[in-house]
């Protein structure tokens, strides 16, 4: 373990995070990484409210059981009461349902409260939130316009619903709008340059409804005139009047370019079986999308299509534009999207089994029913790896892989994500060639004997927590806990990150505000790669290659760091100057050095914090455009300068005494 000193400002600043690493270390079961023996998640004990669960690097903080009039207590897996997808504003979480939705307020993480129930059938219930408004995906025949529940009565409606939330205590419908096959699942799709109106992408799976309750819908084939099927429907809300929303166009995102024929994707399956021997479950026929996460800031989006994968120009939102696809023989419906951060990669999903057979077996390959992560590359589509849940689950359970999102953790990308019965899992695809599990929780199934529909539906990272919607028992909350694969700092900093609003299908871009977290993630993450690591004592010059670590070592003698190589020092003692140039990282944590510091023409990131320099410092040319170089909370016992770095150096707040004058781009720094 690196040991540190940290001076009282340092102490404050991540005393909680470093106590939480110790109650890891400490409480029995809290093992980082895989366990030694067999995994905990494997023979969990059955049950609705009472399963045996399983869980590594995760705390659950809060679990809520299905409001009443949402849940059918003899038949917990009751198709008329699941709950769906979730969606985030300000302190709540709205968590659809295929009777309505309930909105918690979830300003206290640990102690989410009830504020409402929305009863308003018609599935599949996915939510949206844009400001004050409120988007709901109904699918079903037993939609009715006036959200009644008696299906035999009324208007019946297929579409999208928006409610006004201003009151969210009391939610208020303010628009419908019909569509010929429902909205299965929808996105929300802002424009980076009209703030005035809000577009939502419909996916409908269903059959075409008939033109008697909706004119225009018909089912003709690929070459008819005008077929309801082969498109997505584009709705434009104004946001100011919503009631105002309307269809304003169907792009046929499956055209084929040369011949204008618009099935022009995947019509037929790759095989006549799917390679496990069984039936496709479902057939991977592109005549729809069935989640589209739309990126407005990047003008990019990612479709999973049922038979495809598809990359998306939505620059002009009322009118995107496929501009990549591929298929894949393993896959048997293309489910959902997440696109990286940085828009390098994306993570679609294959929903065998569509969510309600059990397809995380012993006997089903890694493959199957799993992700599949490719690199972008051009704008173009690049297989780069499959994850799939590392753990079999019971014939009782319904296993896939469903839906999740990034957390923000600076400098990686994590993907924390549900499996339904199979749990959540939290993948690593930094390297997009070697995903791998860092976390984990899971129940027993809800029936020893028997699947009764359950799991996770979505799991979510909204401003600092993990949010999960099961099926069959309701609202989850978890915190991450440090560990060998997340360390404190990291965590810190991806809680530092505060959306106002978070939907499963639209991605806004983060961005991280220098802070002692977010340099110590950094310090972290390159700590993992240490090719060489002194401990103890060292007399004589020391040269840096690879990455040189210093863990509490006493260094007799100057430090000179190679280009291109990285040095990373935690309570050391360096008797000696330490020069640098052209290198790749230099950190001095709590460290002392007894000599001048010349640091020059870095390419990465360079911090100096709580450390005592006996000596002149010098910082030169460094920085890589983004990261700014940190000179905080340190002594320097000589002048100060720092001259062409970009950006400039930063102390976040935290003063550093300087015994000599304190120059250039450094003059503020004391």
């Amino acid at each position: 373990m690196i040991r540190s000193k940290p001076s009282l400002r340092r102490r404050r600043l991540i005393g909680a995070a470093a106590v939480a690493a110790l109650v890891v270390a400490l409480v029995p079961g809290a093992a980082s990484g895989q366990e030694p023996g067999p995994d905990p998640r494997i023979g969990l004990g059955p049950g609705w409210l009472d399963a045996q669960s399983a869980i590594s690097n995760l705390d659950l903080l809060a679990h809520r059981d299905k409001p009443a009039g949402f849940v059918n207590p003899a038949n917990p897996g009751d198709f008329g009461f699941v709950a769906s997808d979730l969606a985030f504003g300000g302190d709540h979480a709205f968590v659809g349902n295929y009777n309505g939705f309930n909105i918690y307020d979830v300003s206290q993480p640990a102690d989410p409260t009830l504020v409402t129930s929305v009863v308003c059938p018609g599935g599949q219930g996915d939510v949206s939130v844009h400001g004050n408004l409120l988007f709901m995906s109904v699918e079903e025949t037993r939609g009715r316009l006036d959200c009644g529940t008696d299906p035999t009565a009324g208007t019946r409606f297929q579409g999208v619903r928006v409610f006004d939330v201003s009151d969210v205590a009391n939610p208020v419908q303010v628009a419908a709008v019909q569509t010929c096959r429902g909205s299965h699942t929808h996105s929300l799709v802002t424009d980076p340059d009209d703030s005035a109106n809000v577009y939502v992408y419909v996916s409908g799976t269903a059959g075409v409804r008939p033109s008697s309750t909706m004119a225009g819908c018909n089912n003709t084939p690929a070459s008819g005139v005008d077929p309801a099927r082969w498109r997505i429907d584009v709705v434009k809300v104004p946001v100011a009047a919503p009631e105002q929303a309307a269809l304003v166009s169907g792009p046929r995102l499956f055209a084929d370019p040369a011949t204008g024929a618009i099935d022009g994707l995947q019509n037929t399956p790759p095989a006549p079986t799917h390679p496990s021997g069984g039936t496709w479950s479902p057939s991977p026929v592109t005549d729809a999308c069935h989640d589209i996460t739309a990126y407005p800031e990047l003008g990019l989006a990612a479709g999973a299509c049922e038979g495809n994968g598809i990359l998306i120009d939505i620059s002009d939102p009322a009118n995107p534009v496929r501009i990549d696809e591929v298929a894949d023989p393993n896959f048997a419906y293309w489910h959902s999207a997440t696109i990286s951060n940085d828009g390098t990669k994306v993570v679609f999903t294959d929903e065998w089994g569509g969510g309600t057979g059990a397809r995380c077996r012993t006997t089903d390959q890694p493959q199957w029913g799993a992700n599949a992560i490719f690199d972008i590359v051009d704008r173009k589509l690049r297989f780069a790896s499959y994850y799939k849940l590392p753990v079999p689950q019971t014939a009782q359970e319904n296993c896939v892989a469903h839906n999740g999102s990034l957390i923000p953790v600076p400098g990686r990308d994590i993907l924390v994500q549900a499996w339904y019965q199979g749990g959540i899992s939290l993948m690593d695809f930094t390297d997009s060639a070697h995903p791998r599990e860092i976390g984990y929780f899971d129940r027993g199934p809800i029936s020893p004997t028997a699947t009764v529909l359950g799991g996770f539906w979505s799991a979510y990272w909204y401003n600092g927590q993990i949010y999960g919607s099961e099926i069959a028992r309701g609202f989850d909350v978890f915190g991450l806990r440090p560990s060998d694969h997340l360390t404190a700092a990291e965590i810190a900093a991806a809680r530092e990150v505060r959306l106002p609003e978070f939907n499963p299908q639209h991605q806004t871009k983060i961005g991280w505000a220098p802070s002692f977290a977010v340099a110590r993630a950094r310090f972290d993450q390159l700590l993992r790669t240490c090719t060489t690591t002194i401990t103890g004592r060292h007399n004589g010059p020391l040269t840096a290659t690879g990455v040189t670590c210093l863990d509490g070592a006493r260094v007799n003698g100057p430090v000179t760091v190679r280009p291109g190589a990285s040095l990373l020092a935690i309570d050391a003692s360096i008797s000696g100057p330490v020069s640098a140039a052209n290198a790749a990282a230099v950190h001095l944590y709590d460290s002392t050095v007894r000599g001048p510091v010349s640091i020059t023409g870095t390419r990465g990131s360079a911090a100096v914090v709580a450390a005592e320099i006996h000596g002149p410092v010098t910082l030169t040319g460094g920085g890589t455009g983004t990261i700014e170089p940190i000179i905080a909370d340190s002594t320097v016992r000589g002048p100060l300068s720092c001259s062409g770095n970009s950006p400039a150096p930063i102390n976040l707040g935290a003063a550093n005494t300087v015994s000599g004058p304190a120059a250039g781009q450094c003059a503020t720094l004391d």
